[in-house]
């Protein structure tokens, strides 16, 4: 298969910076991400490849804290798993939890365990959103909760739930069959398959039923798009915790969660990223 580089070129950049631009493109196919100063390097087949809806989303990125460019090359020919264990560093959450993939070794032993082998780059950035999210479930009581996960990547947060005793089915939907299918195989490594249910599609897929978490690691404008469907989804009282965006998002997103009968709880920070705790009405 033939792969099309994408050079994301961004100024100033930082790794903060850079994660920034993974979370606003994750609805394009890429299959890795490199970093290399100052560009944010992105792999996808070549016959996958829209320019102008890539630079739709650059475009989108005008109000940001920093500059960024596009270009394309034919990408020479690599092993793009072999690149994205390059990339790949685990996670360790509070001292509590550790979201590693199978060829790390030698890691102290935590009280939640995760590990994650996606195919190729799903979940290889924006670790500060992932640290945020899994912070806040370890203080949660999942035990028989019935639990979503929108936008579920590689599975990372639904197989927590799920090790936390949510109640089956955990319910992860993801709009890209290639993460689903890394989902599906993660849960299985990690003992959870029967536990968790993975759907391929957007908002529209998600069952019928009331759920008492819901939790969404995407980005500012799909969560404003879908706040009207995770009320919908909540049952009263239920919790929905939000993260992919950067701090000044917030006022903006809970004032639109307001009108969705869903009361800002809290808020905690990491770097210029923040995850959003509200409870349904």
């Amino acid at each position: 298969m033939r792969y099309t580089e994408v050079r994301i070129g961004i100024d100033p950049f930082s790794e903060e910076n850079a994660e920034v631009v993974v979370a606003m493109t994750q609805e394009f196919p890429f299959e890795s991400y490199v970093y290399d100063k100052p560009f944010l390097k992105a792999y996808i087949p070549t016959g996958k490849f829209n320019l102008q809806e890539l630079e739709r989303v650059v475009a989108e990125m005008d109000s940001f804290p920093f500059d960024v460019t596009i270009s394309s090359l034919p990408a020479e020919h690599k092993n793009w798993n072999e690149e994205w264990e390059k990339n790949f560093s685990p996670i360790v959450v509070s001292g509590r939890c550790t979201v590693k993939a199978g060829f790390h070794k030698e890691l102290p032993e935590t009280e939640f365990n995760i590990v994650i082998d996606p195919k190729m780059a799903f979940g290889t950035g924006h670790h500060q959103t992932t640290h945020l999210m899994i912070d806040q479930m370890l203080g949660m009581d999942l035990r028989g909760k019935k639990v979503l996960d929108m936008g579920c990547g590689t599975g990372i947060l639904a197989i927590l739930a799920a090790i936390k005793g949510a109640a089956a089915p955990v319910v992860a939907v993801d709009i890209d069959p290639d993460a689903t299918d890394s989902a599906r195989e993660n849960s299985i490594v990690n003992h959870v398959g029967d536990v968790i249910e993975v759907i391929t599609g957007d908002s529209s897929v998600v069952p019928g039923i009331e759920f008492d978490v819901i939790l969404a690691n995407i980005n500012r404008n799909i969560i404003l798009d879908q706040l009207v469907v995770y009320s919908k989804g909540l049952r009263p009282a239920g919790t929905l915790l939000l993260s992919g965006f950067y701090t000044e998002d917030i006022a903006m997103i809970v004032k639109k969660a307001e009108q969705f009968d869903l009361s800002f709880v809290k808020s905690e920070e990491l770097g210029n990223w923040a995850v959003l705790t509200f409870e349904k009405s």
